[in-house]
Formats: structure tokens, sequence, C-alpha cells
């Protein structure tokens, strides 16, 4: 059984991604820096956090792409990045952050993805933030698609940075 824990859980897991961000972009304590509200209503943005979020509750299946499959962490960024803003990506969770920008954790918006560091590897699990301080991801194959809080603790201390693919 462990081994097979051991693979459900690598399916967000990948090699370290060799792109380093700015030092200022990555905050060592995000909890204790709150996204900002931006003050514009963004309709792509809303869209990709509202898909993110009538997903919860979906079943957590590694390499999932699809809400009638199941998700891992970087297929449910895929689908919805590709049903709320129209937008086509594939790869792991490594990948998504590689071909995202790095933006200041202190500006994140609803539709920007989140990295945390979960399997000892840079990116290997991501999100979407849907916004006040909360993210939607799958999580694992017991809880499935699910909210949580960046000030959740075991999530604030695995944080890695926010990145867009939005704007």
């Amino acid at each position: 059984m462990g081994l097979v824990s051991a693979v459900l859980l690598a399916g967000c897991s990948s090699p370290p991604a060799r792109r380093t961000a700015p030092a200022n972009s990555e905050p060592a304590n995000p909890a204790a820096s709150r996204p900002r509200p931006s003050g514009t209503y963004n309709t792509v943005r809303n869209d990709v956090a509202m898909v993110a979020l009538s997903l919860l509750d979906t079943p957590y299946a590694w390499g999932g792409r699809g809400p009638a499959t199941g998700f891992d962490c970087s297929g449910l960024v895929a689908h919805v990045l590709r049903e709320g803003g129209g937008l086509r990506v594939q790869g792991s969770a490594a990948d998504l952050g590689r071909m995202s920008r790095p933006i200041d954790t202190t500006n994140v918006q609803p539709g920007d993805l989140v990295f945390f560091n979960t399997l000892g590897a840079r990116h290997s699990h991501v999100g979407v933030y849907v916004g006040d301080g909360r993210f939607v991801h799958a999580s694992n194959p017991r809880t499935g698609v699910r909210i949580d809080a960046m000030s959740n603790r075991y999530y604030a201390q695995r944080f890695e940075g926010a990145h867009s693919l939005l704007d």
C-alpha cells in the first residue's frame, strides 16, 4: 500500500525547475503578506476562479485531466485555464511554473497560480488562487479537489510563490 500511496502522491512531482524569480517576489512568510484586491473587475480572472470553484469535490486521479476522470494538480490547472480563460497549457506543476511569469505575492489575483514544494522538489504542487487568501487544488486521492487558505500551516510552510499566465 505504501508504494501505491507514493505513486499517487507523486502525481504533481517533478524535477526542480531551473528558473529563478527575483528575490523580492517571494517573501519568506506568504501568510503575513495577504494579497491586496486589485480594485478592478476582470472577467477572465473571475471566470477562471469560478470554474475552479465549480470543480470542488471532484475526485483526485493521478494524471487526470477532466471532471469525468478526476484531476491531479496540474490537470486541474490546465482544465481551469482552458475552460475559464481560453488558454491551452499542459505539463507538470514544474512545467507550469516554467511557462508562467512570477508575480509579486502581494498582488496575487484570482486566476493566478500558486506553487508549493510538497515533495521536496521545486514547484511540485500547484493550485489556482480564487481570492480572499484561498486557492483551489487537487490535493490527494483522499480529499480530491478542495479549497484551502494560503495561511493553512501546511501550505504556508511550503509556499514557493505565485505566477500568472493571464494579462
